[in-house]
Order: structure tokens, then C-alpha cells, then sequence
């Protein structure tokens, strides 16, 4: 996919959170225009604008104190403090931006992918398997979610569709099991990157936290060094309460980086703002489609842009 076509694929899936945002913003930047400093109210009335547009209560407070000690040489008129605002957005997502690096020696890379049912998990550890694919990776799958028999087929579709070997076992078995025997398979095949789904059930934090604490002692058993990578992925259309699952899962299973999907057509992607702010974890990647090349690199800058309503 071309840097241009990506691009658009942003700013449309996006389109609705930036409305947003402009629709809080509006009613606050009247009278604004000509000022080279915007006064307390004003700062006030802007941060409520992006609390309600789900960057959240600290990065909006974040964002309010440099616009209060920013002088607008120009005046301060709508496009002068958009662009203000998306520099700032930019400044909290460029610490945490960070592709999912295949770096494990020896071999395989283990990434274990969580996340509650229906949040996208599956169909994203297909695209994060393709992403590795177009660095020339060899990919290996674990349908490590035996609770679903629907989780296990799906991820074997996709392993069909997309070429890739996956490591399987019967609805309701043992998940450590399907962990051992994938580790297994990858070492003995020369595997680069071993992806492994996780159950989500969410609802019962005990039963799924001593599953998740058995998969990492079988790894520890074979590759002391795995997982190398936690990997939580999220729906972006759960806005606010996507930052209470990296809470649980950051608990639960030490999680080290987020993907963000669902993007397209939700008005709730500010929270990817929230999460950079309240717990700097990576942001590996998003997602702003169905598609398998529909999962990219995350782009601060790009993502800055496109929710504060710059122009591309």
C-alpha cells in the first residue's frame, strides 16, 4: 500500500472522531480571532472540548496548559490553534509510537495477542502476521483461545488465506498445551515470529489470569525470553472504556504494547490520545478497516493531524 493511500485511509477512518472534535471546538473559538494569547476561560472551555472528544481529562489539561503559554503571533484563529493542538497531540503520541520488532534470538519471536472477545483480536493477529510477511518473516500461528470453537476456526481461515502454518487443538483443550506444541514447531521449523491467540473472557478475571500465568510458565519452560512481546489489543469504539481493559490487562498479564482497532467510522479515536498520556505504553499499530493490509505502523503525526482537523 502507498504512503498516499494509507494517508486517506487515516483521514477517512478518523473522519468522525476530527467532526467531533471540531463540533466541541466550534462554539468555543468564537471571539477568539485577532488574540495572540486565548484567556483563562477560553483555555477552560477549550479543554472540555477535547475531554468530550475522549482524549481524556489529562492530556486535555496537558494540551490547555501550552496553549495557555503560546503566543498566536498571527491571532488566534481557528486553523492557527488547530494546528496548535494537533502539534501537542503529536508531542503525547510521538513517545509511545513503536513498531512490533521481530528482534527474539534464538528464534521465535513470541507474541502473545490479548484482548476481550469481539474487540477485533483474531483478525488483527491475521494482519499483524502479514505485516511481518512484508518484512520477510517466517509467521507461525497458536489458536491458543480454545474456549471458542469459532476463534479457532476463523484464525485457521485466515492462516489459510494469508499462507501461513498454525498450531491448533480441540474446543475446550488445554491452551498451554497448544502454546507448547506451537513454540515447539516454530523452533524445529526455523519459525521467525510465533503469534499466539489468547482467550478473552473477561468476566471471569481468575479463571483467565491463572491461564494466562500457565501459558507463561510453558513458554518460560522453552524460551525463557518469552513472550517477548504482550501485545493488548483494543477496540477504538469503546472510547473511555478501553482505558479500563489496559488497566485490567496491564494487570493481569503485563502487558506491553497496544494495537488500536476499529478506527473507521467511530467518533471515539481521541482515546488512543488517553492511553498515551495516562499509561505510555507502545503503540504498535492501528486499524482502519476490514482489509488484511488494513493494520499499519501507528503514525503520530498522521494521527495528530487527522483528530485536531488539519488538513492533509
Amino acid at each position: 500500500m502507498s504512503a498516499d493511500s494509507w494517508t486517506a485511509r487515516v483521514f477517512g477512518g478518523l473522519a468522525k472522531t476530527s467532526e467531533r472534535l471540531t463540533e466541541n471546538l466550534a462554539g468555543n473559538l468564537i471571539g477568539i480571532g485577532g488574540k495572540t494569547r486565548l484567556d483563562p476561560a477560553q483555555l477552560d472551555e477549550l479543554e472540555d472540548a477535547l475531554i468530550l472528544s475522549d482524549l481524556g481529562p489529562r492530556a486535555a489539561a496537558r494540551i490547555r496548559d501550552k496553549l495557555a503559554e503560546t503566543r498566536f503571533e498571527r491571532g488566534a484563529d481557528e486553523v492557527a490553534i488547530r494546528e496548535a493542538v494537533a502539534e501537542e497531540i503529536a508531542a503525547i503520541l510521538r513517545p509511545v509510537a513503536k513498531p512490533l520488532d521481530v528482534t527474539a534470538f534464538p528464534r521465535p519471536h513470541v507474541v502473545l495477542v490479548i484482548g476481550v472477545n469481539g474487540s477485533g483480536k483474531t483478525t488483527t493477529i491475521a494482519k499483524l502476521a502479514h505485516l511481518f510477511q512484508e518484512q520477510d518473516y517466517g509467521v507461525m500461528l497458536a489458536a491458543g483461545d480454545t474456549f471458542r470453537a469459532a476463534a479457532i476456526g476463523q484464525l485457521a481461515v485466515w492462516a489459510e488465506r494469508i499462507g501461513v502454518p498454525i498450531i491448533r487443538g480441540p474446543e475446550g483443550g488445554d491452551s498451554a498445551s497448544v502454546v507448547f506444541d506451537a513454540v515447539k514447531a516454530a523452533t524445529e521449523q526455523g519459525i521467525d515470529a510465533l503469534i499466539v491467540d489468547t482467550a478473552g473472557r473477561l468476566h471471569n478475571k481468575r479463571e483467565l489470569m491463572d491461564e494466562l500465568a500457565k501459558i507463561r510458565r510453558v513458554l518460560g519452560r522453552l524460551n525463557p525470553a518469552a513472550p517477548h512481546d504482550v501485545v493488548l489489543v483494543l477496540d477504538a469504539t469503546n472510547g473511555q472504556n478501553a482505558l479500563t481493559q489496559i488497566e485490567i490487562f496491564r494487570e493481569l498479564a503485563g502487558v506491553t504494547g497496544l494495537v488500536m482497532t476499529k478506527l473507521d467510522g467511530t467518533a471515539r479515536g481521541g482515546v488512543l490520545v488517553a492511553a498515551a498520556e495516562q499509561y505510555g505504553l507502545p503503540i504498535h499499530a492501528i486499524g482502519v478497516g476490514e482489509k488484511i493490509d488494513d493494520l499499519r505502523p501507528f503514525d503520530p503525526e498522521l494521527v495528530a493531524r487527522v483528530i485536531a482537523g488539519v488538513a492533509q
